[in-house]
């Protein structure tokens, strides 16, 4: 066989599918024996030590949370190919104000958008005639409730959390998107949003299933380079948390024994920047401080929901009224929630 020929042979398609699988299951497998070895026989920290707690929380949750980044992402960028933006807001356009909020709010739990197209999708809405407060129920809820943040969640707490956060979520964005939508804020909205008319055309091509799969792993690699200075930081913070900081600071200003302390978390989780995944380690820290679930969720959609870069870009389609509203609807929710789910939780 000649170099040439060599270079022709490619792996078949469900063989490589098949060794990723098995290697991603052995890096999971391999993480908590390795982490632990690494902290305590390597470095030859000491086990119970605020600094050796610390590392090992550091290295177990980075690659546990990254790996279930990688897993999620690829499957779900593979699931989204074959989801359209334009039927989308054809499925929104022309429905009841109620069963279109709920559906728009569900929508964004499934669909591959964030803060980042906040801009292009508030105008295609409006140009598919989308009523405001189902678009907004959307804007809430893409970034507020994600799949990731969901597997992930479920992946490190298990699925009591995971279906709280989705309700907790969905409860926001759909009362948001109803009050919204009763207001009547259709003349905030930028003048030059009313007079853009987007292009409709579907596209014709059809993707092989290996083009799909192509398309998935770049789109991992793209988020994963994106995001990873994001999750490491929070699993440092998460760390930090885990290892240094006492329960009782954190009961005292997040505890139970605070009235404040929901509406004071929001307040925090505000001029973060964060998706979902950066958040997680940070409240898996907190709640392992005792940090109440409620309050605990509430800091998370807060930064997710409310982030400030999400919020300049909202800027440029809405005026500064409008913006103001939604950002009082949406903090309303979320410490709504948070206060319920302590008291549910006590």
């Amino acid at each position: 066989m000649t170099a040439s020929t060599l270079r022709r042979v490619r792996v078949p398609l469900p063989l490589s599918v098949a060794a990723a699988v098995v290697a991603w299951l052995v890096a999971w497998f391999a993480n908590l024996p390795l982490a632990n070895w690494l902290a305590f026989d390597v470095l030859r920290l000491e086990a119970g030590s605020h600094l050796g707690e610390a590392v090992a929380f550091f290295l177990l949750d980075t690659p546990k949370v990254l790996l279930l980044l990688l897993g999620v992402v690829t499957v779900v960028s593979f699931l989204r190919s074959f989801v359209e933006p334009e039927r989308v807001r054809r499925a929104l356009a022309g429905r009841g104000t109620l069963p279109g909020t709920v559906a728009a709010a569900s929508f964004g739990i499934i669909t591959p958008f964030c803060s980042c197209s906040a801009v292009p999708l508030f105008i295609g809405f409006v140009e598919a005639g989308v009523p405001l407060g189902v678009t907004f129920a959307f804007l809430v809820s893409s970034p507020m409730v994600n799949e990731v943040a969901i597997v992930l969640l479920w992946g490190l707490f298990g699925p009591g959390i995971a279906l709280a956060y989705m309700a907790a979520g969905l409860a926001v964005a759909i009362t948001s998107g109803l009050v919204i939508g009763r207001l009547g804020l259709e003349r905030y909205v930028e003048d030059y949003v009313w007079t853009i008319r987007a292009g409709s055309a579907m596209p014709t091509f059809r993707p092989t299933l290996a083009d799909r799969l192509h398309d998935a792993w770049r789109s991992t690699a793209d988020i994963l380079g994106r995001v990873w200075p994001w999750v490491v930081g929070g699993i440092a913070v998460g760390a930090f948390i885990h290892g240094f900081v006492p329960t009782d600071l954190v009961v005292s200003i997040g505890g139970s024994g605070n009235p404040l302390a929901v509406p004071a978390l929001v307040a925090i989780g505000v001029p973060l920047y964060s998706n979902a995944a950066g958040t997680i380690p940070i409240v898996e820290a907190l709640l392992g401080k005792g940090l109440p679930l409620g309050s605990a969720l509430a800091f998370m959609m807060a930064v997710t929901a409310l982030s400030v870069p999400e919020l300049v870009i909202l800027r440029r389609v809405m005026k500064p009224r409008l913006l103001a509203v939604f950002v009082a609807v949406v903090a309303s929710g979320i410490i709504a929630i948070g206060y319920l789910f302590n008291a549910v939780a006590a």
